[in-house]
């Protein structure tokens, strides 16, 4: 008997009906959504249960709700606090410490700062190093990228994705954000987001451009009869915060700029929607595993004077060096949950489920790559780890549990890193006369309260662990007099 066609999307969705040996595999990442830019509660109460906070109420995301009713979500996935190291992330199951790609990269030059390493790795993914798509192009994928690249400034190998092993590049380029979701997409600019001219001028946001890109990707594929890996990498919602015309009415009662980025979320989320009736239409629902994501935390201009900032009320927002910069939407489901399909039956993920164990971007390159019935390389470091276990929704003791956050780079929070593992979390400043803070998650999750003085024990064990795993990973460190600062 012939097998079905399976589909895996993080973040999107399908339904198979043709013959086909291989799941396809959709990757939907979100730039700069954070755990709480969404109607769909992330956070947790004392007994695990998902509990809304005023910010889901601020939002309308029906289609993440239609997916997280079909699967399982988690409270604590963690991403680099900027977007570029993620992405490397997610492309090659490393940590930003590993791959040396530390900050975001500017498409027009090293974008190193005042006191970052000369050696980070700001030219990004190079041309056939293994990456995710590769893996799966070389196992007879059909491999597509569409929407924002920002894997390598101009001129690298890692500015087309078509070098980093995608068969087809739509819209993905050096830019980290667009001049505009308007118009041209601003053409004749610096970041104009190239490969789009059917749709200048035309009223299609670029949300909406890019999506329907994406379904007719989808389309030839089914009508090539040939499994495919879509990575569905929106510019939204990113700045500038330019109001997607099709949802702006539904936010009356908020600031310019909080409506302006309420509708770019909701644009985003008619997007997961669009894909996930394609994959239905196209009789590939069945067999789509859906992981959505964002990238790092939330950037949403909210203010900071208001009860109602972008994380709240986890502390920080994007670049920072709390649970507010690092801390991300996860949600995995099969498109259309069917229990008798066998690739289902491999891959059982609950309904409506809340997983709270600590999972990383690391874990998405050997999670797909076990789905797909893929070996992990040989001759590849991968620091992640299968999620299969957990997307069941069972706990994973071989799971390390524990998240390294290196940002030897000025931002936001500068010349940091953080490492969780347990309920404890430690920030080692680099150049602050005060070096330490010291929180224990569990009592105290929105880390108000530093206990780096009361607590110098712990503060020596958290630092010995980070320290070793800062070396294992052959980390980068600030610069001072041209010499790297090593953690005290």
């Amino acid at each position: 008997m012939k097998k079905l066609l399976t589909t895996i999307i993080l973040a999107g969705v399908t339904q198979s009906l043709f013959a086909a040996e291989k799941p396809n595999v959709v990757v939907f990442l979100v730039d700069d959504m954070g755990l709480m830019d969404t109607s769909v509660p992330f956070l947790t109460d004392d007994l695990g249960k998902p509990v809304k906070h005023p910010l889901n109420n601020w939002y309308r995301t029906p289609n993440m709700e239609k997916l997280a009713s079909q699967g399982i979500r988690f409270s604590q996935f963690y991403a680099q606090s900027v977007c570029s190291p993620t992405r490397a992330s997610i492309m090659t199951g490393q940590n930003a410490t590993r791959h040396h790609t530390t900050q975001w990269i500017k498409p027009t030059g090293n974008n190193r700062g005042t006191n970052g390493p000369r050696g980070w790795n700001w030219k990004g993914l190079k041309k056939n190093q293994i990456t995710l798509p590769l893996m799966m192009q070389r196992n007879g994928y059909r491999t597509i990228f569409v929407g924002k690249g920002h894997f390598g400034p101009n001129g690298s190998e890692g500015a087309e994705p078509l070098n980093l092993g995608f068969d087809v590049n739509i819209a993905g380029c050096a830019i980290g954000c667009p001049t505009s979701y308007l118009g041209d997409y601003g053409q004749g600019t610096t970041r104009a987001v190239p490969g789009l001219k059917k749709y200048h001028n035309t009223g299609t946001f670029l949300t909406e451009a890019i999506t329907l890109e994406a379904n007719a990707e989808i389309k030839k594929s089914v009508s090539e009869k040939k499994p495919f890996f879509l990575y569905m990498s929106h510019y939204a919602v990113h700045t500038p915060f330019n109001a997607d015309p099709r949802f702006i009415d539904n936010y009356k009662e908020k600031s310019k700029q909080a409506k302006a980025y309420a509708a770019l979320v909701e644009g985003m989320d008619k997007s997961l929607g669009d894909i996930m009736k394609t994959l239905e239409k196209q009789g590939v629902a069945e067999n789509t595993l859906i992981i959505f994501l964002g990238d790092n935390g939330s950037d949403a201009p909210l203010g900071k004077a208001t009860e109602h900032s972008s994380s709240a009320p986890l502390r920080g927002k994007k670049a920072t060096c709390y649970e507010g910069g690092m801390r991300a939407p996860f949600i995995a489901a099969w498109a259309k949950p069917n229990s008798e399909l066998a690739a289902q039956q491999a891959l059982a993920i609950p309904s409506n489920a809340i997983n709270l164990q600590l999972a990383t971007v690391m874990d998405i390159f050997p999670t797909v790559l076990n789905v797909a019935g893929i070996d992990s390389p040989k001759d590849h470091i991968v620091d992640g780890h299968n999620l299969k276990q957990m997307l069941g929704g069972k706990s994973d003791s071989a799971h390390p549990g524990n998240f390294l956050m290196h940002f030897p780079h000025n931002h936001r929070s500068s010349y940091f890193t953080s490492y969780r593992i347990g309920d404890w979390k430690i920030i080692y400043h680099y150049f602050k006369k005060d070096h330490y803070e010291l929180y224990n998650l569990k009592s105290d999750p929105y880390e108000k309260k530093n206990l780096a003085m009361s607590n110098t024990e712990q503060v020596k064990l958290m630092m010995h662990a980070m320290k070793k795993q800062l070396t294992a990973e052959d980390a980068q460190y600030p610069e001072k007099d041209g010499k790297p600062v090593l953690p005290e």
